[in-house]
């Protein structure tokens, strides 16, 4: 009987110890799981992390198209706001023009004593002689269409502007890129004839001439990102973003601006938004002349009404005509003054033609000055530059030539790389000046720059 009793107390510790042993491994089983799907989950979180940090720094590093500048000018200029306003205007003075007089209506009383008193009541009802609405509204309508005219200048002016400051832009940043690049060669220079020095074959003074060199090329960085930072801010003014929203600005500078032919020039002239404005101008001065020419011919005013009278305690009709009679004065002052003032729009128009037409070809033989100018330099210059720079590069680091030999190389390739970039900008400048005056091409004619 106690045998029993202990092997069953023997069974059942034995089943518990296999029980236990068994949820052991199955709590080993279910942390090794978890930590498996922790382990295959961190780098899937690490990964959005690294993909998260890389949007927003993509999106820090915005960069900034011709015409996307372009756009966001044209969409957050004020002065087109302002231009807009003032068409807004102008449509109220159209709408004023097409009104016509008003009617009157007028009463009046005779005589205080009720048994003889009248009473009358009329309407009278000015009509305009001459064409005095039509003239005026066709003044109305040709101060409108300055105003669209207007608009379409500021549109154009805005353009250019921003096509020259974003080239502005493009060439500061090819400056600055290049002067890093100046002051990287500067650097393995230095470390260059450091090392020399280190090894006793060459004077301590060539190091102190390369540090000295090295610095006058970090000033010369210091230059080129100032400029650059100067011209990211006029190109963010334009676009109406300050501080700049933009990092890079992209575009091939060296696609440079073909020039336009003399036929070109003229045909596009003649709709120069400059001068369309000052022939509207000149129209709306003929336009007033007529309206003061109409005035001279008096309004006709008719009346029609009743009339009471106590004592014969009946109505009676009155009807009535009345007309000015222009004896004194005729208008002749405000119309002497419209005359002389379309006089004047017809030679500011005149003047306004020969400056402009000056202003053009004189920018047209510019830019084609200034092609040539980069023509010799991308032909010419800059290879021959880049050739003796890489031949001292090489003589120095084989030990044929000193340090201030490269350095001299150097800096005449990038002073010649320099004046390449600011003609380049120079050019798309010119241009945009062009297209300021005559409006914007049907085509932008571009003429890419070859390659050094």
């Amino acid at each position: 009987m106690l045998k029993s009793h202990h092997n069953h107390k023997r069974r059942k510790s034995v089943s518990v110890l296999r029980t236990s042993r068994v949820a052991a491994a199955m709590s080993l089983l279910v942390a090794l799981t978890a930590g498996a799907a922790f382990a295959q989950a961190l780098p899937a979180a690490q990964d959005n992390h690294s993909a998260v940090r890389s949007g927003l720094q993509s999106e820090a590093a915005t960069i900034l198209t011709l015409q996307k500048a372009i756009d966001l000018a044209l969409d957050s200029n004020l002065d087109l706001a302002v231009a807009r306003r003032e068409i807004e205007a102008t449509q109220g003075q159209v709408i004023q023009g097409q009104a016509r007089p008003n009617p009157e209506l007028a009463y009046s009383l005779e005589d205080q004593r009720a048994a003889t008193r009248t009473q009358s009541v009329q309407i009278n009802l000015p009509v305009e002689m001459g064409g005095k609405r039509a003239a005026r509204i066709t003044a109305a309508e040709r101060g409108r269409d300055i105003a669209v005219e207007e608009l379409n200048l500021r549109r154009v002016e805005i353009r250019a502007a921003v096509v020259a400051a974003f080239f502005e832009t493009l060439a500061a940043q090819e400056r600055a890129a290049l002067a890093q690049a100046s002051v990287d060669l500067a650097k393995r220079a230095t470390d260059a004839v450091a090392k020399r020095v280190a090894a006793g074959k060459v004077s301590p003074v060539e190091e102190t001439k390369a540090r000295v060199a090295e610095a006058g090329v970090r000033v010369e960085l210091a230059q080129a990102q100032s400029e650059q930072r100067n011209a990211r801010a006029r190109l963010a003014s334009l676009l109406g973003a300050n501080p700049p929203r933009f990092t890079l600005v992209s575009g091939n500078v060296e696609e440079l601006p073909a020039v336009p032919s003399f036929d070109n020039v003229q045909q596009r002239l003649s709709a120069s938004p400059t001068l369309r404005r000052m022939q509207l101008e000149v129209e709306r001065r003929r336009s007033l002349v007529d309206v003061e020419r109409s005035k001279r011919i008096p309004d006709v005013t008719f009346s029609l009404g009743v009339k009471r009278p106590n004592e014969l305690q009946r109505d009676q009709l009155l009807f009535g005509v009345s007309v000015p009679l222009p004896l004194f004065d005729r208008n002749q002052g405000n119309l002497l003054e419209a005359l002389k003032r379309e006089d004047k729009a017809r030679d500011e128009l005149q003047a306004l033609n020969m400056r402009v037409s000056t202003d053009v070809l004189q920018a047209r033989e510019r830019l084609e000055s200034i092609r040539g100018e980069v023509d010799v330099l991308q032909r010419d210059v800059l290879p021959g530059a880049k050739s003796a720079y890489d031949a001292a590069t090489v003589g120095f680091e084989n030990g044929k030539f000193n340090f201030l030999e490269v350095l001299d190389a150097q800096r005449t390739y990038f002073a010649a790389k320099s004046q390449y970039l600011k003609a380049l900008a120079e050019a798309h400048r010119t241009a945009a000046d062009i297209d300021r005056v005559l409006g914007e091409p049907g085509a932008n004619a571009t003429q890419p720059a070859n390659k050094e």
